[in-house]
């Protein structure tokens, strides 16, 4: 309630200086800079030694990416002449299938399983492509650069040189 506590007493003293209105001021004001400050230190404690491993993130976007392009696959297929919902309920048992052997400690073997189906042989060779992580990320990688290139730089320019990738790699 720190941003609406001192908002309601706003509202209705309209800045009288009442009484209320004094000790909201003496009590959030301080609130928010003690909660911000918390945050900050916590955000720094996570941030500070952050270590990206990103072979440990292609492992999970592989293992969860044909997940993701059920719904491109069962396009696909439909524009290949399938039927929409007995493609669908085909693509449905077969996540759930790939889902538990994943859960389980598996590899994700979902177009394995789709591609043995006749429904989908004809966009089994696709599955490749269909499945291009890029092509499910849209802009972010433009909008991280852009954010970076203008927002960030501008503000730590006073702070000296940044160092660091030019763009975010995806």
């Amino acid at each position: 309630s720190l941003a609406a506590n001192p908002a309601g007493t706003a509202a209705c003293q309209w800045f009288e200086r009442t009484l209320d209105d004094s000790a909201n001021r003496r009590l959030s004001i301080p609130e928010a800079f003690m909660a911000t400050e918390v945050i900050l230190a916590t955000y720094h404690y996570v941030a500070a030694d952050l270590v990206v491993n990103d072979g440990v993130i292609d492992d999970h976007v592989r293992r969860e990416l044909p997940f993701m392009a059920t719904e491109n696959i069962l396009m696909e297929a439909v524009k290949a002449g399938g039927d929409r919902q007995e493609l669908h309920e085909l693509i449905r048992q077969a996540s759930h299938e790939a889902a538990a052997k994943v859960k389980a400690g598996g590899p994700n073997d979902l177009f394995e399983r789709l591609s043995r189906m006749p429904e989908f042989e004809c966009v089994a060779p696709a599955f490749a492509e269909i499945a291009e992580a890029s092509k499910y990320t849209g802009r972010s990688s433009e909008q991280v650069g852009e954010f970076l290139e203008g927002s960030v730089r501008e503000r730590l320019a006073p702070y000296g040189e940044i160092k660091g990738p030019e763009t975010p790699q995806v």
